[in-house]
């Protein structure tokens, strides 16, 4: 969720880690720093919020002439989000940047003050910089490796060396980290994309591997051992990056929804068989967060309706149950990023367990596509906006497909062919979504229902509301309502009612009446006409598509309603898009 870059070449590193950084922004943050190190010394400049903050703060200091430096954008886990706990944090000779989370951090502490050491955050990461501090003997990988024996947790580290102004050293475990490779330049990130605009050319570090970078060599080692690792070059562009002329990130991303969709159609209509045999596995078991997590559920559905048992769990809960497997499960994690900690935990758990695994990832070089047995990308390119909505729709797209190969159903091809442009078409009615808006802008609780898949797109529709507008929302499985919650329905009160599922459709009118007559004021959305003021009648498809034309409304309506009441929407508060800690 925290973002890190470095730099040692011939630049300015204040450009280039400036632009790093608000390449990262979309991770989530609270607070931003940079470090810069010449012969002399080491100048740390930090700020709270925004990165045109620290911007700002860099043009009123008389900044060093270098040519290295690391930066950060922070989002809290240990202390509040302030200057002093933000990074880069130094104790000694040692300055670092930090992703992920140290666990023993609160331990380390107690010992590293009984041993004079004085700290002056709450953050786990000076704890590590103490600890490379204390075991630093005039030999920097030494030191690093010493600290990553006795760390524990989810962390990647860039660290610079009082001692050394020709240096940068980091240190992956878990966290992500990448090495690029430019022409007399090097860097560090935790995210390609950061770079895009300066190298495509990038090595990927694995687990408990030091890195010391000079501008024109790096290495890689792992203990005594040094590590050959291939130099790759990424397909991405610096465009992929821009919000294409939209006001937010969020909007550009929906906007591409039907062309992702479209690409899909056509890598896999004629190619179904390549995709992974999920009909062979007795049990699946679908495992994610958030959204991921949501779009599993629909996922349980699809598959359920060809006859396999299927358990969805959230991966926090997951990874720490005693998981029943049976002799032929296939476990499926979900994740946009792939490097979600959760997931990859639970991932593990199964490759212990020796289950097949099966990604449905964005990020081929991520760490859950690297050690799942299969890999499905859901190719949505670079998404930026913090709230997920391409990349969730392409989730549930893959299922779709998973849930169809070896099927011979006209109906479903037919409606594939049409999908891309009804989805356009869906998109484009910004009046009705904009009038949604103006009625929920300000209400302090909605309610969303529905049955099935519909009960599973309303689990998605209220996480985007209260995601981005910050109103307050929940779903309930449409006959859950009435047990209890219902004394909640006052005179006013929004729900959303979900209804695309004609075998069950009876079943949630009447639901929906019941909160009807308690005050509420509903919103239908379904594929057939009703007698409700306010509808939004989507096109009837297979029903195993039916969910790309559904989510995306709701997707319109949390994004009109945020901009409404005035809200960061890229950047909502207190969030993150790579949820990379436990």
């Amino acid at each position: 969720m925290c973002g890190i870059i470095g730099y040692i070449g011939d630049k300015n590193p204040v450009d280039v880690l400036i632009k790093g950084l608000k390449n990262l922004e979309y991770r989530g943050y609270d607070s931003a720093g940079i470090a810069l190190k010449n012969e002399e010394e080491i100048q740390i400049i930090k700020s709270v919020g925004k990165i045109s903050d620290l911007e700002e703060k860099i043009k009123n200091t008389n900044i060093i002439s270098s040519h290295m430096g690391i930066a950060h954008t922070r989002w809290a886990t240990h202390g509040k989000p302030n200057e002093i706990n933000a990074h880069p944090h130094k104790v000694g000779k040692i300055t670092l940047v930090h992703n992920g989370i140290i666990e023993n951090a609160e331990e380390l502490k107690r010992e590293l003050q009984e041993k004079g050491i004085v700290f002056q955050s709450d953050t786990d990461t000076e704890v590590a910089a103490a600890l490379i501090h204390f075991y630093y003997q005039g030999n920097m990988k030494e030191a690093i490796e010493k600290a990553s024996k006795v760390l524990k947790g989810s962390y990647a580290l860039g660290i610079i060396c009082d001692d050394e102004s020709d240096t940068l050293y980091a240190i992956r475990k878990e966290s992500p980290l990448i090495i690029g490779v430019g022409e007399n330049e090097h860097f560090i990130t935790s995210d390609i994309g950061a770079i895009l605009n300066e190298t495509k050319k990038y090595v990927l570090l694995g687990k408990d591997e030091v890195v010391v970078l000079k501008k024109d060599e790096f290495h890689v080692y792992q203990g005594e051992n040094e590590i050959h690792r291939e130099i790759l070059e990424s397909s991405a562009s610096e465009e992929e990056i821009s919000k294409h002329g939209y006001e937010h990130y969020m909007m550009k991303e929906m906007m591409e929804e039907p062309v992702l969709i479209n690409q899909m159609i056509e890598k896999y209509q004629n190619h179904m068989e390549s995709l992974p045999d999920i009909k062979k596995y007795k049990t699946i078991h679908i495992v994610g967060c958030g959204s991921a997590y949501y779009a599993g559920m629909i996922g349980k559905n699809f598959f359920e309706e060809e006859g396999i048992k299927v358990e969805v769990e959230i991966a926090s809960e997951y990874r720490y149950r005693n998981v029943i497997y049976d002799e032929n499960t296939l476990v499926i994690l979900i994740s946009q990023s792939g490097e979600t900690a959760d997931t990859i935990a639970a991932m593990r758990k199964a490759n212990e367990n020796h289950q097949d695994t099966l990604a449905i990832v964005n990020v081929e070089s991520s760490t859950i596509a690297r050690e799942c047995t299969y890999q499905v990308l859901i190719e949505a390119n670079k998404e930026i906006a913090v709230a997920t909505t391409k990349a969730y729709l392409l989730q549930v797209f893959v299922l779709s497909l998973l849930s169809m190969r070896g099927k011979q159903d006209e109906k479903y091809l037919e409606d594939l062919h049409q999908l891309p442009q009804q989805l356009k078409v869906l998109l484009d009615k910004t009046g009705y979504y904009k009038r949604i808006a103006d009625q929920l802008c300000n209400q302090e609780h909605v309610f969303f229902i529905g049955r099935k898949n519909d009960y599973a797109m309303s689990l998605e529709g209220s996480l985007k509301l209260k995601e981005i507008s910050y109103i307050h929302s929940e779903a309930y499985p449409a006959g859950e309502l009435k047990h209890g919650t219902i004394s909640l329905i006052e005179e006013g009160t929004i729900v959303f009612a979900i209804v695309t599922d004609d075998t069950i459709q009876d079943k949630t009118i009447s639901n929906l009446e019941e909160v009807i007559s308690r005050g509420a004021k509903p919103i239908y959305i379904g594929c057939n006409a009703s007698s409700y003021e306010e509808q939004f009648i989507v096109p009837k498809v297979h029903s195993r598509l039916q969910p790309i034309l559904v989510v995306p409304a709701l997707q319109m309506i949390a994004y009109f309603t945020a901009q409404k009441r005035g809200c960061n929407i890229d950047q909502p508060k207190n969030l993150a898009k790579s949820v990379t800690v436990e």
